[in-house]
């Protein structure tokens, strides 16, 4: 994924995504890059428009979100229910034990 992150970071940054680019963002993260998954990369984004793929790819999930949601008979959309009120939480002043749950 690392390598495909490096793509995504040079295209936001408006630089070119090449071998040299690619590796060098690898790099600067810690990734001890291997030149054929950066040559690979590189290759196959070169048809690839990647503003429109991103894009593509934020809004899908989005777009199945209402019909994974069920359909329990109601017309109404979804977005127009009012969320429910949450009562906060006491800080019992122990720091981030909600945090472990992460972790494992």
């Amino acid at each position: 994924m690392e390598y495909v992150y490096a793509a995504m970071l040079l295209h936001s940054a408006e630089k070119d995504i090449d071998d040299k680019a690619v590796t060098a963002v690898l790099k600067a993260a810690g990734v001890d890059a291997d030149k054929g998954r950066v040559s690979a990369l590189v290759s196959s984004l070169g048809e690839v428009d990647i503003g429109e793929a991103m894009a593509t790819a934020v809004a899908a999930p989005v777009a199945a979100a209402p019909a994974a949601s069920g359909g329990g008979g109601s017309s109404a959309p979804a977005a127009e229910e009012a969320p429910a009120a949450e009562e906060p939480e006491e800080d019992d002043g122990a720091g981030f034990e909600g945090l472990g749950s992460l972790f494992g």
